[in-house]
């Protein structure tokens, strides 16, 4: 009865999943596909509506929920603050992330690495030479999308900026790989993933990497999911939010 009780509080609520609304005029959204490591990639690419020029880009990188309501409306965020913001669908080689949560993360966990994470650098070449697009491309990821962009640094020399929300942490040995400048957000309560920390931010700094790391004390892995009732954290997500959009625009500049 319990856990029938707290499961509801623990997924995602789509009611609450915009805090920017699809119709919005300010931003013009749109799906698209392009060119993966080894087949057709699907996104979701929004940008100002009034953006003239070029602009910088952010890669999006969803939780183990695939690419839902909610990352879309992050995307929004992100180019409401002068950005062009892609969302991938890492679950595109399996035909998309389908509307069953469950589902969705048996497909996460199914997921080749190593053909997700070329995926992953496809996605900064595409965004790297695209019209619209200055070349300065960055990257944040949530849970699972956090883990991404930790193991997106370490294989693009083309990432020039990221920003991993309790993502794991890549090996030690990797990180003398990064050259992307490294911004990095923690649950105080989060012990499994706060388990790396220490390590990682030993071997940041022996290999001199330009890197931040935060931790929001007392609040639970997800904080930044104001869709999760269970987890969100509304000062916590604030604060980081904050962080994120002042650090993007300072490197990505």
């Amino acid at each position: 009865a319990a856990a029938a009780a707290i499961a509801p509080l623990l997924a995602a609520n789509s009611a609450k999943a915009e805090m920017v609304a699809a119709t919005d005029d300010r931003i013009k959204g749109e799906d698209i596909t392009y060119p993966g490591a080894d087949g057709e990639m699907k996104g979701y690419l929004v940008k100002p509506a009034n953006a003239s020029g070029k602009l910088p880009a952010v890669i999006v990188i969803h939780e183990n929920r695939g690419l839902n309501p909610h990352i879309k409306d992050v995307a929004r965020r992100v180019a409401l603050d002068g950005f062009v913001a892609l969302a991938p669908d890492f679950l595109s080689p399996d035909g998309g992330t389908p509307s069953d949560e469950d589902k969705a993360r048996e497909m996460i966990s199914a997921l080749d690495a190593g053909v997700t994470s070329a995926n992953a650098v496809a996605t900064v070449t595409f965004l790297k030479g695209h019209a619209e697009i200055t070349g300065n491309v960055g990257a944040i990821g949530f849970c699972w999308g956090g883990g991404m962009v930790n193991r997106l640094a370490v294989n693009s020399p083309d990432l020039k900026a990221g920003v991993a929300y309790y993502g794991s942490q890549p090996k030690a040995e990797d990180v003398p790989k990064i050259k992307a400048a490294m911004l990095l957000h923690y649950a105080g309560l989060d012990e499994r993933i706060n388990a790396g920390i220490d390590a990682y931010r030993k071997a940041l700094t022996e290999n001199g990497k330009d890197a931040t790391i935060y931790v929001y004390d007392g609040v639970n892995h997800a904080f930044n999911n104001d869709t999760s009732a269970a987890r969100y954290d509304k000062a916590a997500a604030e604060l980081a939010w904050g962080r994120t959009i002042e650090f993007l625009k300072t490197k990505l500049a």
